[in-house]
């Protein structure tokens, strides 16, 4: 009999493996990830509902954002590969939405 632990660094989820049977559960609900992939096109992300072109616009400095992106990204990629994997920083997504939702917030007038 054996029961093994593992955290997979990808999705902060825990694969537990026991004699009984294979159980995986996922803490994706009550744990945040340090970084998010891009979605597959034609989908949205599973954490603020984003298209692929609206995370790519907000994470790739362009004439859309003026040049400088507001959400930290990094691309991994092999040494000479024209293409990539982008990862988005979940916290600076986060913050730069919470900024949004600060910036349209009406402040009531007291007098």
């Amino acid at each position: 009999m054996y029961n093994v632990d593992t955290q997979n660094p990808i999705n902060s989820g825990t694969i537990e493996n026991t004699a009984a049977g294979n159980t995986a559960t996922a803490r994706r609900n009550t744990e945040k990830p340090e970084w998010l992939r891009l979605p597959q096109p034609g989908s949205k992300c599973p954490f603020t509902g984003l298209s692929r072109s609206t995370l790519n616009e907000i994470c790739i400095d362009g004439p859309v954002n003026g040049h400088k992106a507001p959400v930290k990204s990094v691309v991994l990629k092999k040494r000479g590969a024209m293409r990539g994997i982008r990862l988005i920083s979940y916290d600076s997504l986060m913050a730069y939405l919470d900024s949004l939702a600060q910036s349209t917030m009406v402040k009531p007038n007291i007098q």
